[in-house]
């Protein structure tokens, strides 16, 4: 008889985790609170507008190109196009900057824009793509919580590299010494916003996500975002994985050490091992109700939020991209205000992410679905309802004066998210999005491991758990799940 796994979220850390154990021989349920399937990667129509309502920045597809052959389909199953563009930026002075992918393409822009010796910009992201081929099969596709994975023929390729990774300084201090110019070094400090850190605090090692921006670039799959889930959902349902919509699970079982399964709003349900691919934090608050935390890393400072605007707008702007930045002026006080004094700058950097620009048929002819974002501070009790009315006027304001163009009349459609949204959809601990935030030094070691030190087959996916915030990094996640499961069990396959 098959043993039997149980998955609690269907996010892209919950799905990959399923797919790799159903593999193993596992007779695998995924259980998902909400009515869709994919977390916060999933997709609304809203009028004749079609958005991605959650992550937007796609890169490493060979990680969803593997699951894909794990599970025997072609290649093509899984369909996507490179971007010749990484992002758009808009600076308060009125300059706006075009930076395509390519080292050489990158090196050249940051000349021409801004004054940056072209060889001293490609040696710094020659240095990034071997950082990051040092540190990742050590620090991202193991776990740090078991010594034994570290000990692989790549770990002294890595620790040769040390000096070179930045450890004991900031992000910001990293970049300070490498660029002279201010706008340079605010483009590679927004790079801390893909995990919700800030770069005055999270350190140099971060620089490596520079590498996955900039010299590979971003990609967008065909049909948008949502077709990543949507891939891995039709994988999963290929290999027999049952799925069961709204229906949460509350409270997981476990007796003398060892999970027995899962109680859901439902029923209960039996288990030889289970996988949480829900908030951390919240794994512990309401499905562990009375087991000891780890308080230490649960206690670490959190990611940021966001406040989300989706838009249909009618009309087409040949000076956006896909992936757009209008930034603050002021980019140090912004994340003072996001982590210290938990407040919404009043000058917030906007991000606005136009797929219709590759997907024509995500908006109507001449219109453009924007999803605008803004960077937030996690909910500590702050009036939301004026927050985000305050924000809305102050993005709309700012973007009309970059397009020299009054866009509120062409607000066609709109909904919102904020903190209190990401908290109760997607049960993110006070609304942030990445879990506990990277800023210190060793934040890579405060994460919680994949696998739980007490409970005997519980295991953790997703981007609050080890190795961290992103779509590549919560498929890793589900990679590390896989070796941790097939020692524990000792399965050879």
């Amino acid at each position: 008889m098959k043993k039997k796994a149980i998955i609690i979220g269907s996010g892209v850390g919950g799905l990959s985790a399923g797919i790799r154990l159903s593999k193993l021989g596992f007779e695998v349920t995924v259980f998902e609170s909400n009515p869709f399937i994919g977390g916060k990667i999933n997709s609304k129509m809203i009028g004749s507008y079609r958005f991605d309502m959650g992550p937007s920045v796609f890169t490493e597809p060979h990680l969803i190109e593997e699951l894909v052959a794990l599970c025997g389909e072609k290649s093509d199953f899984f369909k996507y196009r490179r971007l010749e563009e990484s992002c758009r930026y808009f600076f308060h002075d009125g300059q706006q900057v075009i930076v395509k992918s390519g080292v050489s393409e990158v090196a050249q822009t940051f000349q021409e824009a801004f004054g940056e010796d072209l060889v001293k910009t490609s040696r710094f992201l020659n240095r990034m793509k071997k950082n990051y081929a040092a540190v990742s099969p050590i620090f991202i596709q193991v776990s740090l919580h078991r010594f034994w994975h570290w000990f692989n023929r790549s770990i002294w390729k890595a620790l040769i590299r040390i000096p070179k990774y930045g450890l004991f300084s900031s992000m910001n201090q990293n970049n300070e010494a490498k660029f002279k110019n201010p706008k340079t070094i605010q483009i590679l400090n927004r790079l801390a916003t893909y995990n919700g850190s800030s770069p005055y605090k999270t350190p140099g090692m971060l620089n490596i996500i520079s590498h996955l921006e900039f010299n590979e670039g971003p990609a967008m799959p065909h049909g948008g975002m949502v077709a990543i889930t949507k891939t891995l959902h039709q994988l999963a349902q290929s290999l027999g994985i049952t799925f069961r919509t709204n229906e949460p699970i509350i409270s997981i079982n476990h007796s003398n050490g060892k999970v027995s399964g899962v109680k859901s709003t439902l029923a209960s349900y039996e288990s030889d091992l289970i996988v949480s691919n829900m908030d951390v934090h919240y794994t512990y608050e309401k499905l562990l109700n009375g087991f000891s935390s780890p308080t230490k890393i649960l206690n670490q400072e959190k990611s940021s939020s966001a406040i989300v605007f989706y838009w249909g707008v009618k009309k087409q702007f040949d000076s956006l991209g896909v992936h757009n930045i209008l930034f603050a002026e002021n980019y140090e006080s912004e994340f003072n205000a996001l982590f210290e004094s938990k407040e919404m700058y009043s000058d917030p950097t906007i991000y606005i992410h136009i797929t219709s620009k590759v997907e024509e048929k995500d908006a109507p002819i001449g219109c453009e679905n924007w999803f605008v974002m803004v960077n937030a501070p996690i909910n500590v009790g702050q009036n939301w309802d004026e927050i985000v009315t305050k924000t809305r006027a102050c993005i709309i304001q700012k973007i009309s004066n970059h397009l020299n163009t009054s866009i509120e009349d062409l607000i066609e459609v709109e909904e919102v998210s904020d903190p209190r949204k990401i908290e109760s959809t997607y049960f993110g601990k006070q609304g942030s999005v990445y879990g506990n935030a990277s800023n210190s030094a060793f934040a890579a070691f405060y994460r919680h491991p994949n696998f739980s030190k007490k409970i005997k087959g519980l295991y953790f996916s997703g981007v609050t758990v080890h190795p961290g915030g992103g779509i590549p990094l919560a498929l890793n996640s589900a990679k590390i799940v896989e070796r941790c499961v097939k020692e524990d069990f000792d399965l050879k396959n």
